[in-house]
C-alpha cells in the first residue's frame, strides 16, 4: 500500500488538438541541432532557471531524482573546463578512439579544439548522483540512475530548443576534471556537459538527416 498523501491527477490540456499539439512539438524539436558556434549575446539567468526546471520534472527511479545540474557563466572557470576538456579530446583523438569512431567522425569535422566551451555563454554540467541527497529509510540508495538522468537531459535539450536557444552535447573521456573543477562531492558524477546559448548568424551545421519513421518505429 502507498504511503504517498495523493492529489488529483490534472492531465495537460493540448491544445487546439492532441495531434496538433503533437505536430507543432515535433516541428520545434524536429529543428534541434548540435551547434559549435555560439554568439556573445548573453542568456538571462531566468531562462537557465526555466529550462533547468523543466528537466527537473522528469520521472525517475523511486522519484529519487538523482540529478544535478551546475550551470557555469563564469569566464574563468569555462577556460579551466575548456583546457580540461581539450586535454581528454587530445588523448582521446591521439590515442584512445578506435578507428571506426574516427572515421564516423570524419565527415562531421570535429577536433580536439573546443572554442564552444568559452564562447557559449553558459555551460550546463550534468551530473548523476550515485547516492541520494537525502537519506530516507535508513537509505541513501537510488535506482536507474543513467536512465533517469538521459530522460532529464532530454527534456532539458527539448526546453532550450522550444525557447530558442542552441546547445551541444558534449562528452570529453573520462570527465572526472569537471568534478574536480566544479568542487562537487565525490557521489556526483558528471554526466555529460552542454554549452548553451544563441547560434551565430552565420552558423552553418553538417547537412544531415534522421532516420526516417519507419526505421525507428514497429507496430506489434
Amino acid at each position: 500500500m502507498s504511503t504517498y498523501n495523493t492529489i488529483p491527477h490534472q492531465p495537460n490540456v493540448a491544445e487546439p488538438s492532441p495531434q496538433i499539439a503533437a505536430e507543432q512539438f515535433l516541428e520545434q524539436v524536429a529543428g534541434r541541432r548540435s551547434i559549435r558556434h555560439f554568439s556573445d549575446r548573453p542568456v538571462p539567468r531566468e531562462l537557465i532557471e526555466q529550462i533547468v526546471a523543466a528537466a527537473g520534472t522528469a520521472p525517475s527511479g523511486a522519484n529519487k531524482q538523482p540529478w544535478r545540474f551546475v550551470a557555469v557563466s563564469d569566464p574563468a572557470t569555462k577556460k579551466r573546463i575548456r583546457e580540461g576538456a581539450e586535454a581528454e579530446e587530445r588523448a582521446f583523438y591521439e590515442s584512445r578512439a578506435s578507428e571506426d569512431w574516427l572515421r564516423d567522425l570524419e565527415p562531421i569535422g570535429t577536433t580536439a579544439d573546443k572554442p564552444f566551451l568559452e564562447s557559449a555563454p553558459w555551460l550546463i554540467v550534468v551530473f548523476k548522483l550515485m547516492e541520494d541527497d537525502i537519506e530516507q529509510n535508513n537509505s541513501r540508495r537510488v535506482y536507474y540512475v543513467n536512465e533517469s538522468v538521459g530522460i532529464a537531459t532530454g527534456l532539458l535539450l527539448a526546453a532550450a530548443t522550444c525557447a530558442g536557444l542552441a546547445t551541444l552535447t558534449h562528452t570529453p573521456s573520462p570527465m572526472a576534471f569537471l568534478g574536480d573543477i566544479l568542487d562537487r562531492p565525490s557521489y556526483e558524477r558528471p554526466y555529460l556537459l552542454i554549452p548553451v546559448g544563441w547560434a551565430t548568424d552565420e552558423c552553418r551545421v553538417p547537412d544531415i538527416a534522421r532516420k526516417n519513421l519507419d526505421q525507428i518505429l514497429v507496430f506489434d
